[in-house]
């Protein structure tokens, strides 16, 4: 039986016990994890998962360093950590500049900011008791590097497959060589045997992104400057609405996945040969909202 992939869960307001049935259902059903962003509040999320589970590795995917002190996610993450008997990852990252800027933020350089809360955060578990592997956020060459030197792992979003063993080769031998080093990455996924329905959902769940420089940047390093200069421009000449169409089908078959069961199953294994460790598929649907994409794709993978 082909291995199951972990899933991205998002407590949404109105059905958070919904969510956590939904999270036993997933283990009973064998997936490979269960991956908690930050909105819904992630961390609190997987508190709950802590209670609710018995065996399923679960962590943050990811937390914003900025919008909580180091002691308090620290406290947090032990008792996280100790209520699943160790099944907990800590999921951590700078997030992005709109983020900040509505939150009223104002930090730092991201390497320098990721280093010294590692540092703080580890800094009390004398005080707080033991703390469950740290992974970071990362997208380009540096942070993945920080990751091998001060983390248990490194978890991309929307990377791209064709880019991933060019990121991998960041990390040291001694990452590779231990299976307890986390590498995963979360896709955008959408089952539809229609292809161009589903690939449209898609389109639309990344427009957030696609307007990020740090994407961006990232993209272009992947092979995609054509079409991050195209959605630079659109955005430039204040042309949001243009910003789907000028996502390529190359691009958006490299960064999500999307079709039929068949596909999506081939697309999972296709990542483990890249050389993703833990494929995260966020589900989205295009017949309603993430209830609906979990139920296809719990049937997708039976």
């Amino acid at each position: 039986m082909t291995q199951k992939p972990a899933v991205g869960l998002v407590a949404v307001p109105g059905r958070r016990r919904a969510t956590l049935e939904l999270a036993r259902r997933l283990e009973e059903e064998g997936f490979g994890g269960i991956y908690c962003p930050s909105p819904g509040d992630g961390l609190a999320l997987c508190e709950a998962l802590a209670l609710t589970t018995r065996e399923i590795s679960f962590g943050t995917s990811i937390a914003n360093i900025y919008t909580r002190h180091p002691l308090e996610y620290a406290q947090m993450a032990a008792v996280v950590h100790e209520l699943s008997g160790g099944r907990f990852r800590f999921g951590i990252g700078v997030s992005h500049g709109p983020m900040h800027e509505r939150l009223g933020l104002r930090p730092g350089k991201p390497l320098d900011d990721v280093r010294r809360f590692v540092e703080d955060v580890r800094g009390h578990a004398a005080q707080v008791g033991g703390l469950p592997p740290i992974v970071l956020a990362t997208l380009r060459r540096r942070m993945v590097e920080l990751a091998a030197e001060i983390a248990q792992g490194a978890v991309w979003a929307n990377g791209a497959r064709s880019h991933m063993a060019a990121s991998l080769r960041h990390l040291p031998a001694s990452a590779h060589d231990d299976a307890g080093f986390f590498i995963g990455d979360m896709v955008p996924t959408c089952i539809d045997d229609d292809r161009a329905a589903a690939a449209a959902v898609l389109r639309k769940t990344l427009v957030p992104y696609v307007r990020l420089p740090n994407y961006q940047n990232y993209w272009i390093e992947a092979g995609y400057e054509e079409e991050m200069t195209a959605i630079r421009r659109s955005i430039a000449n204040g042309e949001i609405d243009r910003l789907p169409a000028l996502m390529s089908d190359r691009w958006l078959r490299d960064v999500t996945l999307f079709g039929s069961v068949a596909e999506v199953r081939e697309g999972v294994e296709a990542w483990r040969a890249a050389g993703v460790r833990t494929v995260i598929v966020v589900p989205s649907s295009t017949r309603g909202g993430q209830m609906v994409a979990f139920e296809e794709l719990v049937r997708a993978f039976r």
